[in-house]
């Protein structure tokens, strides 16, 4: 007498191409129509990642920019490494959000807008001039496309929220391997001209207020330039370049860069400094010049430390990692492996991030850099060009604590803005993506309904389920065209079951992960989308059960 079981498996909806250990409830397991126990079966379904990069377009970030543009290719080829393959999507905007000391007409914030256009053409704009000097190599070095060439030939892509209509968008996306670029331009390409943001942003950065409308934009309908740059199941990385501190205000109190010199390290001088910033948010343990410790602190407008966060003159630290963390359990809800990454090419020195330097909190021997900043460099790069004018960034207190409340294991996720060659951390950063990637390996043994071939023969149906629309909808399985997985006519996703561990049939590509190979697991799902699906899509998976997995898995 034979054996059948069945297992539903609940899979969340990553669009594009997908493949993660499942990990949700199981339905009911049965044999011979006895029921069992309800199983619980992870789902890691993680191809998807979703990139914001805050770029600090202040006066002094031209050579950080430059290096930036020289150096990206090492954080794109990992992610479009053949064994990583991402489905990714990358956003651009600058860390100016506004400040009372800037005028707007000059230095027009972008207030976490998505930004997509060639630097060669902003040069025009004046975008790379500060203080009369033209930085414009901080582009042209590596920007070789005019919007001509690029922007203005951007294919239309869909998002979940587009309900099939399609559009130009203001990020770089590579899904399936088709981008959304000309067919002669690649992602390294597209970035040496969209990265750099100039020079004639504001200098009092708002960094994680930037970030904050930038993601928060994502999810509004009226934001022409932000609107479906999020997709609910991608994992979601920031990344955050500037060699100066976080300065996100409260409007209610601007007035402490203008009229109110509380926080100004010279009441003397004829306006306010980044000292300002400094000042406001940031409270230093021991007497100087040399500091224990430097961490964020509310200060009210008076000066009091410690007050309540809606009286607090920057923005609380807790109002960023809060929201932050609001998206990374609404993704643990479907995924609970998934972490939402954040990264910081910054203010410490280099070997920060193998713990082979840490930050020194000091006060500056030269008092005209103290008045500027409120404290000390956090790292300093020689200039070549100039040896009279190091390049310097300040330590990153707010940014840096925020970092480390989503840090992932024991590596730290901060990188030293003062280097002549950004490859290694950008390569890292891009690393951390690749650990959350996880192939989609079935965790129970699956019955093999042909024994005759040398490979399983599952038998599975997915099905794909729209909660907020109360549908039900089978998904064909994929068809083999040309040593790659296609979705039949007329169908917009498809699966597929891989099969092959050990190198038992011709083609490589139903060959299964080493990592599910190596937990003794025999199938392997992988959904192919030709266009998102909408918001809110999960999948359920049915297949039958081996009556003998100690047999058919024995490493189970």
């Amino acid at each position: 007498m034979s054996l059948r079981s069945t297992l539903i498996v609940s899979l969340p909806l990553v669009t594009g191409l997908l493949a993660g250990c499942l990990d949700h409830p199981v339905k009911k397991v049965t044999y011979d129509k006895t029921q069992v126990d309800d199983i619980t079966v992870d789902v890691q379904l993680n191809k998807d990642v979703d990139i914001l990069f805050v770029i600090d377009n202040s006066g002094s970030m031209a050579d950080e920019q430059a290096t930036l543009s020289k150096n990206f290719e090492a954080f794109i080829g990992v992610l479009e490494r053949k064994d990583v393959d991402a489905n990714y999507r990358i956003g651009i905007t600058t860390t100016d959000a506004g400040n009372p000391l800037c005028k707007q007409a000059q230095t027009t914030p972008e207030g976490g807008k998505l930004v997509l256009s060639s630097c060669l053409d902003r040069m025009a704009l004046g975008d790379f001039t500060f203080n009369m000097d033209d930085y414009g190599y901080a582009c042209s070095d590596y920007c070789k496309l005019d919007d001509a060439a690029l922007t203005d030939r951007m294919k239309p892509t869909e998002t979940q929220y587009s309900d099939g209509e399609v559009a130009p968008r203001r990020w770089i996306e590579r899904i399936e391997g088709k981008t959304n670029l000309p067919d002669d331009v690649s992602s390294v390409e597209a970035f040496q001209c969209f990265g750099p943001q100039g020079v004639s942003g504001c200098g009092m950065e708002s960094h994680l207020e930037s970030m904050y409308l930038a993601l928060a934009q994502a999810s509004r309908a009226d934001s022409p330039t932000n609107y479906g740059f999020l997709r609910d199941q991608a994992i979601l990385s920031v990344v955050f370049i500037t060699d100066e501190l976080d300065c996100s205000y409260n409007p209610e109190f601007g007035e402490i860069f203008t009229t109110d010199k509380t926080f100004w390290s010279n009441p003397d001088d004829p306006q306010a400094t980044s000292a300002v910033c400094f000042n406001a948010g940031v409270k230093c343990d021991g007497d100087g010049p040399t500091y224990t410790n430097c961490r964020s602190a509310n200060f009210g407008v008076d000066g009091t430390e410690g007050v309540s966060d809606d009286q607090a003159v920057l923005r609380p630290l807790s109002k960023y990692v809060n929201f932050l963390q609001t998206i990374e359990d609404a993704k643990k809800v479907t995924q609970p492996d998934q972490e939402v990454l954040v990264a910081l090419i910054a203010g410490v020195p280099p070997g920060y991030e193998t713990k082979d330097a840490d930050v020194i909190y000091e006060d500056s021997s030269d008092p005209e850099f103290q008045d500027s900043f409120g404290i000390g460099a956090g790292c300093t790069l020689a200039n070549a060009m100039d040896p009279d004018k190091p390049q310097t960034a300040v330590p990153p207190v707010r940014e840096r604590e925020f970092a480390e409340a989503f840090q992932v294991g024991e590596d730290r996720n901060l990188f030293s803005i003062c280097q002549d060659d950004y490859s290694e951390a950008l390569r890292a950063i891009a690393k951390t993506l690749e650990a959350q990637l996880k192939p989609a390996c079935m965790t129970e043994c699956v019955k093999d309904i042909d024994p005759t071939t040398p490979v399983v023969d599952p038998s599975c149906v997915l099905t794909a389920i729209n909660a907020r629309e109360g549908t039900r909808e089978d998904i064909p399985s994929c068809e083999e065209v040309g040593g790659e997985w296609v979705a039949p006519a007329g169908s917009t996703a498809c699966f597929a079951e891989l099969i092959d561990a050990d190198d038992e049939t011709p083609s490589a590509i139903d060959n299964m992960d080493a990592a599910c190979v190596a937990e003794g697991f025999n199938l392997e799902f992988k959904l192919i989308r030709t266009a998102p699906a909408p918001a809110g899509t999960t999948f359920e998976a049915t297949c039958e059960l081996s009556p003998n997995p100690s047999q058919d898995c024995p490493m189970l």
